[in-house]
C-alpha cells in the first residue's frame, strides 16, 4: 500500500469510525492492528485527536504525512481565478478566487475535495455541506454562490467571501459591552434558528465558525459535519 493510499484509507476508515461508541468501536480497531498496524496508527491517531479538547482546530491530514502536491495552487477552478489560499482541511482546501469569465466581478472563498482523497463517504459528506449551503439564505450564513465539478472530476463549491474575525477574538479585541456579546449571540440564534427550520443542524457550532466583520454583522460558517434530520446518513 503506497503512502497516499494509507492516508486515502485511514481517512475513509475515521470517517466511518468516527461516531461509533467505543465498544462498537473497539473489535473493528482489534482486527486492523492485526491486519496493517501502520494503518491502525494512523487511525487512532485521527480519533485521538478528535476526542481531544482543542482539537478540533486542528485538520485531520495535519496528524498525517503531506502529501507532495499539497502545496500545488491551481491556476483556475471552474470560473474563478485562485488567488490564494485561505486554509487546508480534511476533505481538501479552501481557495481564495475571483470571477473571471468576463460576466461580472465577485470574490469568493472556494472549496475544492483533493483529488485523491474522495472516498465515496468524504464525497458524500462534500457534497451534502453543498446540498445544504443551497437551501439557506439567511444574512447571517454565508451564502452559497456556485458550484461544479473541475475537468479532473472533483467538486467543488464557492463561497461568499468572509472578511472577519472569530466571535470569541472580535470580543475581547473590541473589548465589546454585555449589550454588544448578547446582540451578536442573537444573530448567532437567527442564524441556527434558521437552519433548524430547513431541517439542518449544524453540529459545529464554536467561535472559529462564528466570523464578524467590520459591519458587526455575524456569518455563521462551516456546515462540514452538518445533519439533515430527513436524511438518512450520518
Amino acid at each position: 500500500m503506497t503512502p497516499d493510499d494509507r492516508t486515502r484509507r485511514a481517512l475513509s476508515l475515521f470517517d466511518e469510525l468516527v461516531d461509533l461508541d467505543e465498544a462498537t468501536r473497539a473489535p473493528i480497531l482489534a482486527s486492523l492492528l492485526r491486519e496493517d498496524s501502520v494503518l491502525h496508527a494512523e487511525v487512532n491517531a485521527l480519533l485521538a485527536a478528535d476526542s481531544r479538547d482543542g482539537m478540533l482546530e486542528r485538520t485531520m491530514l495535519s496528524l498525517l504525512p503531506a502529501s507532495e502536491h499539497d502545496d500545488a495552487l491551481p491556476a483556475r477552478i471552474g470560473p474563478w481565478r485562485i488567488t490564494g489560499v485561505a486554509g487546508r482541511g480534511g476533505m481538501g482546501a479552501v481557495y481564495l478566487g475571483e470571477r473571471d469569465d468576463g460576466q461580472f466581478e465577485q470574490r469568493a472563498a472556494i472549496k475544492l475535495i483533493r483529488l485523491g482523497m474522495d472516498t465515496p463517504q468524504l464525497r458524500a459528506r462534500f457534497l451534502r455541506e453543498r446540498q445544504i449551503l443551497a437551501a439557506l439564505v439567511h444574512p447571517n450564513i454565508a451564502t452559497l454562490l456556485d458550484g461544479g465539478v473541475t475537468d479532473t472530476g472533483a467538486p467543488y463549491f464557492a463561497m461568499e467571501r468572509v472578511t472577519g474575525q472569530p466571535l470569541d477574538v472580535f470580543c475581547d479585541g473590541r473589548k465589546a459591552t454585555l449589550r454588544e456579546r448578547v446582540t451578536f449571540f442573537l444573530q448567532v440564534c437567527a442564524a441556527v434558528q434558521h437552519a433548524h427550520q430547513n431541517l439542518i443542524v449544524h453540529r459545529d457550532l464554536k467561535p472559529a465558525n462564528i466570523l464578524v466583520g467590520d459591519d458587526a454583522r455575524v456569518k455563521l460558517l462551516d456546515f462540514g459535519i452538518a445533519k439533515l434530520l430527513d436524511h438518512d446518513g450520518p
